[in-house]
């Protein structure tokens, strides 16, 4: 079943890069025997069929093989990645997975991998050791090296940069298959920036939405480039893992179009599951007293720019928003129980409400 649903087209689910590593793996090894067209590898999920791209015997003891992380129905940068397997039996027994071109090295500590070791995942290391031990002759070992030709150029899309995990991809998986926008590796791929912080010991962090707000925050703030953490859409479990790891202080930055929808008790700020930005604007417009026919003109409003430039001819922005930090806040005390200041600005970095203690460059 799993096979069938990764080879339509554009299917909802698709193959790790830890199984694509794990299948070329298996097809180098074999080819040292026979051609390889097809393997079938074990993962966490059970078995599963995968087509083999290219696999070449170069020696009696080195095989060499590759497999298309095939497309599916997500915004995957790794997709349709060639990712390759170089495998040498030894007379030494074990097992030794290294990575080459293209896989990522762990520079900072926090991760699952040490640091210097190459960002290969413990669960795609398991898949590749348990797949290969019952093909191994006895009293051989076997010397395996991950290569991504492409992994250095996809990988300045990924988070791999902010993670300290240079000139290259990681090969990830936790169940052997991708699943279209699937929410757990999502939230994995977040946290793993508070883990490296955490890790290094700040005591401070700021979450920014994404890369307007980061790109704000190391323009407006005196922080180093790891306090700055990037949670998407996921303000209500990054708030909750940030709790969990007892950081004690964190500043809350970001576009007003994404931070004030979390005064309504929006804790997912993805567009298509809820909006409310012009229902939080025009009812804490009326709260500070604002007139009719500016609340009316804010709700009929098409953007957040365009309700502040509403507020701001009659200079109520700053009263406005305030009231919009201090609901924010109000709103998070059930996550996250450190000290908490809401900075919102507008697109160019202007500071709206002024009810925090974060200082600024000069």
């Amino acid at each position: 079943m799993a096979d069938k649903l990764i080879n339509k087209k554009e299917p909802d689910y698709g193959i790790t890069t830890g199984t694509a590593a794990t299948a070329a793996a298996i097809a180098a090894f074999k080819v040292l025997n026979k051609k390889v067209d097809k393997v079938r590898i074990e993962t966490p999920i059970g078995n599963l069929d995968i087509d083999i791209e290219n696999s070449q015997k170069l020696t009696d003891v080195h095989g060499r093989a590759s497999v298309i992380k095939q497309s599916y129905h997500d915004p995957d940068v790794t997709r349709n990645l060639e990712i390759f397997a170089d495998i040498k039996i030894t007379d030494k027994t074990g097992i030794i997975i290294t990575g080459g071109e293209g896989v990522g090295v762990v520079t900072k500590p926090g991760l699952q991998i040490p640091v210097g070791q190459p960002a290969i995942n413990p669960i795609p290391q398991k898949m590749i050791r348990s797949n290969l031990e019952s093909l191994l002759p006895p009293n051989k070992g076997v010397e395996v090296i991950i290569s991504v030709p492409r992994g250095e150029e996809v990988a300045v899309k990924t988070l791999n940069p902010r993670l300290g995990i240079m000139c290259g991809i990681s090969i990830l998986g936790t169940t052997g298959l991708a699943r279209s926008m699937n929410l757990e590796s999502y939230q994995k791929s977040f946290k793993c920036q508070l883990d490296v912080a955490v890790a290094e010991k700040y005591k401070e962090l700021v979450f920014v939405p994404g890369n307007i707000g980061d790109k704000i925050a190391r323009n407006i703030l005196d922080v180093d480039d790891d306090q700055i953490i990037q949670m998407g859409n996921l303000v209500g479990y990054m708030l909750h893992e940030a709790s969990e790891a007892n950081v004690e202080q964190l500043i809350l930055l970001g576009h007003a179009g994404k931070i004030i929808k979390i005064a309504a008790g929006i804790f997912n700020t993805e567009h298509r599951i809820a909006d409310g930005r012009r229902e939080i604007i025009s009812t804490h417009a009326a709260l500070q007293n604002a007139s009719s026919i500016l609340i009316n003109q804010i709700y009929n409003s098409n953007t957040t720019e365009e309700m502040i430039d509403l507020l701001d001819e009659v200079n109520l922005v700053e009263t406005v928003f305030n009231s919009i930090a201090e609901a924010v806040k109000e709103r998070c005390q059930d996550k996250y129980h450190g000290e908490l200041d809401v900075v919102i600005v507008k697109m160019d970095g202007t500071v709206l409400n002024s009810n925090h203690s974060v200082s600024f460059k000069n």
